[in-house]
């Protein structure tokens, strides 16, 4: 069947009938974390919600708050716009949680209490090693968070058929002050209920959408495809074969092959250094349900990127190019458009809500995360020296929220228009380079020092923000069609970017773990080394003296 679409004017459905949806969803998840934050009373409770969720609870959290705005938004304008290419995300993000699952899942969950930095300085000097720790996690955060805020902006503004710049700020304001709360409130009991009610909504919103678009074409995916092709034909793409082919977005020139093999690396080895995926590992009793989280996350997350394989061709077939393109949000607003073209108003503004509470529920498990690293890691540890009270601590961690809510918004508004799957890819390249390869060395490598951790941390966090700053993400990035700047620095004259690729985790990343190297082998090993790298290894694959270790 062909179900072809010229679209010009972008119809966004009727925003009365969006946004009262909408509210609704809100006022569900705000009686979820007043009702959760009754139990908040200790830190444990704050940072890891007691340790009450069972694997298949877990699984669930990860996956919402693993399956972020650049999940459903950013992947299907992706696969919209690029075809193959933009699958690459959702195969790169897939794959990643394989690496999680082999290299630190468990492991983590056996060595640490609340935060990666337990972990970085079990058998390290602790304050230095947490300093730095603590400084990825936030530079972390702060990637992803603009990611988030930039999706959020792009959402209500075709909620409420706004196109100006001023009215997407005050959207991303309404976010963050509602992330404030929900983390101020409810801590990580209730970010985490409201991480699992999005999941659930999530899957089973696009597992919809992805049935309703099948049984349309008969079940015939190559149907699907077709038509995406011919749609982009219609309204003048030059190369529309090329959505079903290798090299529309990466393949154009040897430099854009190696920004891909550079994407590939930050998605793939991201999240095994993601602060806020390996916090939620905290939250459950022991190793056993930490395994079975990651094995109900990776069976939630990979039928979710099978989803949007449909979702992204689909409305790339019934939508058009043209009309992503001209909505607020851009290629962000895809999947939007796709379920106002299969369902009207009503299935525009449930799936709307979802894609709300997807970024809800993400930003509060990210300001919960850095909150916790800084009461936890830096103010307890560092400032008292390990002796804070624990009331005060989670003091600190909640006046902390808001200034990361603060900072998130302010952020937030210069990344608006931005594609959030590309912006996470940053905070993926950020925590592969500062934190991956001194979780791998901690783990595993018996002389690893505190130097090999510093010089690990701070060169690969430096040089990924450095190379990200002086890259055409930031400036120098221009439409050749329109003359537009398509970077962050909306003025096209702006330009000081001398690093060429996007991403830069093909150099951050060996270099991190070139500088740990360096770092061990020109130190002396810890007076102690072979003590607590025997205890940490045992603890790490036995579980043996966790549980007794973990809440005292």
């Amino acid at each position: 069947m062909n179900l072809l679409q010229s679209a010009t004017a972008v119809d966004t459905g009727n925003p009365v009938i969006n946004i009262s949806i909408f509210l609704a969803f809100v006022v569900v998840t705000l009686v979820i974390v007043l009702r959760a934050s009754r139990n908040n009373r200790t830190a444990a409770d704050y940072y890891a919600a007691g340790r009450s969720f069972s694997g298949p609870q877990n699984g669930t959290a990860i996956a919402g708050d693993y399956l972020s705005a650049a999940s459903f938004l950013g992947i299907a304008g992706a696969i919209a716009l690029n075809g193959y290419d933009g699958f690459l995300y959702s195969i790169g993000f897939l794959v990643a949680w394989l690496v999680a699952l082999l290299l630190v899942a468990e492991q983590l969950r056996n060595t640490g209490r609340f935060t990666m930095a337990d972990v970085l300085s079990f058998r390290l000097r602790q304050r230095p090693v947490r300093m730095a720790a603590s400084l990825a996690t936030l530079a972390v955060c702060f990637f992803y968070l603009l990611a988030q805020m930039a999706g959020a902006g792009g959402l209500v503004a075709l909620l409420l058929g706004i196109n100006g710049k001023a009215a997407q700020y005050v959207v991303v304001a309404v976010v963050g002050l509602l992330m404030i709360f929900y983390v101020l409130v409810g801590g990580m009991k209730g970010t985490t209920w409201v991480q699992i009610v999005k999941a659930v909504l999530l899957i089973s919103g696009t597992a919809a959408m992805t049935v309703w678009v099948l049984v349309l074409y008969g079940f015939n995916i190559s149907a699907i495809m077709g038509d995406a092709v011919a749609t982009a034909a219609a309204q003048g793409d030059a190369d529309p074969q090329s959505l079903l082919e290798p090299g529309r977005a990466y393949g154009l020139s040897s430099l854009t092959r190696l920004d891909f093999i550079s994407l590939a690396l930050a998605l793939v080895l991201g999240t095994a250094g993601l602060p806020h995926v390996l916090m939620r590992f905290y939250t459950v009793p022991n190793a056993k349900e930490a395994r079975r989280s990651v094995v109900w996350a990776i069976w939630l997350i990979g039928i979710f990127y099978l989803f949007t394989l449909v979702l992204g061709y689909a409305a790339g077939a019934m939508v058009g190019p043209d009309a992503i393109k001209a909505a607020p949000g851009g290629a962000n607003s895809a999947a939007l458009l796709l379920a106002l073209e299969l369902g009207g108003p009503l299935l525009l503004g449930f799936i709307s809500a979802v894609a709300f509470a997807t970024i809800l529920a993400v930003v509060a498990g990210l300001a919960i995360t850095a909150a916790a690293s800084f009461a936890h890691d830096i103010y307890s540890s560092v400032i008292k020296d390990g002796h804070a009270d624990p009331a005060t601590e989670v003091r600190v961690a909640r006046r902390t929220v808001v200034v990361i809510g603060v900072v998130a918004i302010v952020g937030g508004m210069f990344a608006i228009g931005q594609n959030i799957a590309f912006l996470v890819a940053l905070a993926f390249a950020v925590a592969a380079s500062a934190n991956l390869p001194t979780i791998v060395y901690s783990l595993f490598w018996r002389r690893f020092t505190t130097r090999g951790a510093l010089w690990s941390i701070y060169g690969g966090l430096i040089s990924c923000v450095v190379l990200i700053i002086f890259s055409p993400v930031v400036s120098g990035k221009v439409d050749p069609a329109t003359g537009a700047s398509l970077s962050m620095i909306t003025d096209p004259s702006i330009d000081f970017a001398i690093f060429p690729l996007s991403n830069p985790g093909i150099v951050s990343i060996p270099l991190a773990f070139l500088l740990g190297w360096i770092g061990t082998m020109t130190s002396k090993p810890e007076s102690n080394h072979d003590v607590m790298y025997d205890e940490m290894e045992v603890r790490a694959l036995t579980g043996a003296g966790s549980e007794k270790a973990t809440d005292h």
